[in-house]
């Protein structure tokens, strides 16, 4: 059984920094990922955005999701060896993985804490990125066990 995915609000208009420039490729891709809060792979982006831009190609796809996560966009979700999956939300988050069906969803950090709070790291480390991946079983794939 499909869960119900969340859908988001309408995309801001795009703009992107430094020598890149939006193209209808761009923001038809960012348009995928900001309609369904779901973090598809790249495959699933390239079906979602064929189904609005026929003539765009998987390199294309491919090319405008590394644009969009070079552009600070777009976050690219690494879980594994699983293939990459790509996430809009622009918070400071983590994901959670559902090891039984696959989904993954966003993991919203308590109010007043940082992901870096959490550890205790050598005296003078700069983070300057941190990635947080949960794995366990959803609601719905827990209540069925």
């Amino acid at each position: 059984m499909k869960k119900q995915q969340k859908e988001a609000p309408a995309a801001p208009p795009l703009e992107l920094a430094g020598d890149f420039r939006m193209t209808r490729q761009r923001q038809a891709v960012y348009d995928v990922l900001m309609g369904q809060l779901d973090h598809p792979t790249a495959s699933e982006v390239f079906d979602r955005t064929k189904a609005k831009m026929p003539t765009i190609s998987l390199a294309t796809v491919y090319n405008c999701l590394e644009t969009l996560t070079e552009c600070g966009l777009v976050k690219q979700v690494n879980l594994d060896r699983a293939p990459s999956r790509y996430c809009p939300n622009q918070k400071e988050h983590g994901h959670f993985y559902c090891e039984s069906c696959g989904e993954v969803s966003d993991v919203e950090l308590k109010s007043g804490m940082r992901p870096t709070t959490s550890y205790r790291l050598p005296r003078g480390t700069k983070v300057d990125h941190v990635e947080l991946a949960i794995k366990g079983v959803c609601p719905e794939c827990a209540s069925k066990e």
